[in-house]
């Protein structure tokens, strides 16, 4: 126990009550370290709903949300193209942010996030979170055991045929700051800073396959969508440590047996669970193994644990450090983003700008949902 800290619950509010809301929730609502006051929304009667199935006392505007002083940190659960105009009045409100992914759609904008939360002494954070779940730390564990020996590459793969099959409003999948980079790249790109540390230079290449899509699910069955970003990109990573990656993220696949994150070292190689969940299976295989070995997770934070990101920023707040998943480590995985991108454009290798330390580890001794050191 950390003594002459302030260790209240950290009030909290959450804008946004979509389909990715549920989950916050019924977390957040769990942990004894935060203590949820409000949710807001577009549609009132959306969050109304949302407060009284998960007690929470108050559902309100975003504007009656971000204003209330009785807020510390506010959740922003928006989609993507708001996500940088509503961190930005979260902070000038004097709250701290946390934001889903990814970080914003435009790299200025995320920046500028960024320099007005570190002007103002505020925090910020984001999704995903996934990378302080128990399959990743046990990754993070057995690469800086020296167990690999030296990382030398990385290969991930996120390939599917999108998601206008079964989400009830897939269209800004497909909008700028959509497509399967911006959707699910935080998750493997953050899963690779974690673990590989950050990238100095990116290369890329990029398209759409298929100009119009179909939605078959309900209730927008039969709407036809015309992608407005790529839907296939596979880039090229240049980590700081000289290390080398590649990822693959692809709405126009249907099928295929590759791993999700796969990392090699000098004395071994590693199999990384889906950096999209919070547990295993971890494999490892060294230069001297006959076969894969499975690796035991003996980790909190196991199951779906969205919103530990949200717990760790409150730890930070009260303890008077950096949160884990930091606004900084997203801004530089949406630098990446754009710079894969960009660089398939210009046809040509695009340098990184940004940089990062590396996460701090959980401790493997914590108590799921309790103050995180």
């Amino acid at each position: 126990m950390v003594h002459n800290i302030r260790m209240d619950p950290v009030r909290v509010g959450v804008i946004g009550c979509g389909n990715i809301s549920g989950i916050y929730l019924e977390n957040l609502c769990s942990y004894s370290a935060v203590q949820v006051l409000s949710v807001a929304d577009l549609d009132l009667e959306r969050a109304k709903s949302k407060a009284t199935e998960h007690g929470i006392p108050k559902a309100c505007t975003a504007r009656e949300l971000i204003d209330d002083p009785e807020i510390e940190i506010v959740v922003n659960l928006t989609v993507p193209k708001v996500h940088a105009p509503i961190n930005n009045a979260i902070l000038e409100a004097g709250k701290h942010v946390y934001v889903e992914k990814p970080w914003a759609t435009d790299v200025n904008e995320g920046r500028n996030v960024i320099t007005f939360a570190q002007l103002g002494g505020q925090l910020t954070a984001a999704a995903p979170d996934t990378f302080l779940g128990a399959g990743i730390q046990t990754c993070r564990e057995i690469i800086d055991s020296g167990a690999l020996g030296v990382p030398i590459a990385a290969n991930a793969f996120m390939m599917c045929h999108g998601h206008e099959s079964w989400h009830p409003a897939p269209e800004f999948y497909y909008e700028v700051g959509g497509g399967p980079l911006f959707d699910m790249g935080p998750y493997y790109l953050t899963a690779l800073v974690n673990l590989m540390g950050p990238v100095a230079r990116v290369q890329g290449l990029s398209k759409v396959t298929f100009e119009e899509r179909t939605i078959t699910s309900a209730p927008l069955a039969g709407t036809k969508i015309v992608p407005e970003t790529p839907t296939h990109i596979v880039g090229i990573l240049d980590f700081e440590s000289g290390a080398t990656g590649q990822v693959t993220m692809s709405f126009d696949v249907w099928h295929h047996t590759l791993p999700h994150i796969e990392i090699y070292g000098t004395e071994g190689s590693l199999i990384v669970p889906d950096p999209n969940g919070f547990g295993g299976p971890v494999k490892i295989r060294t230069a001297k193994g006959s076969d894969w070995e499975e690796i035991a997770i003996n980790r909190p934070y196991s199951h779906n644990s969205r919103g530990v990101g949200v717990l760790d920023m409150a730890s930070a707040l009260r303890r008077n450090r950096r949160p884990r998943a930091s606004g900084e480590l997203a801004f530089h995985v949406l630098e990446i983003m754009d710079g894969i991108l960009e660089a398939s454009k210009r046809k040509s290798q695009v340098k990184i700008e940004s940089s990062v330390e590396r996460p701090l580890c959980l401790s493997s001794e914590l108590v799921s949902g309790e103050w995180i050191e």
